[in-house]
């Protein structure tokens, strides 16, 4: 599980966080203003990168909160078999089955390279690679 921690204030739209131990981006960050004896607070929404799920939280803005590390990587499809596709690592040479998303079913095809993503643990095809 890959993770770093940064300051809840210092999110913005498009970043990432882990919510309820699921990596999510940052749909929308609201700051309200620090009252005469409080801090202020952090309202952020986020959507989940691997189930699509909606989450929200509300936190001081000068606590801290894990971020996961996204390592975006490259391999090449062997085989299809149905709606899962073994690829294999350009770098590391390691062989695993992913699942095809279904934007990418018609692209995905044996032989092309794709682009992934590994984010805590899971890996997520984001991109068929054009030569």
């Amino acid at each position: 599980m890959a993770t770093k921690l940064t300051s809840v204030g210092s999110l913005q739209k498009g970043s990432y966080v882990v919510l309820e131990g699921a990596a999510c981006k940052v749909t929308d960050v609201q700051t309200s203003r620090p009252g005469k004896h409080g801090h202020a607070k952090v309202r952020l929404v986020a959507v989940g990168i691997l189930d699509g799920k909606k989450r929200d939280t509300v936190m001081p803005g000068h606590d801290n909160i894990e971020v996961p590390i996204i390592d975006k990587r490259t391999a090449n499809v062997l085989s299809i078999s149905g709606n899962t596709a073994n690829v294999m690592d350009s770098e590391t040479y390691e062989t695993f089955y992913m699942e095809i998303p279904e934007d990418l079913k018609g692209e995905c095809v044996e032989g092309c390279n794709v682009l992934y993503w590994d984010v805590m643990g899971n890996k997520v095809m984001k991109q068929v690679k054009s030569e």
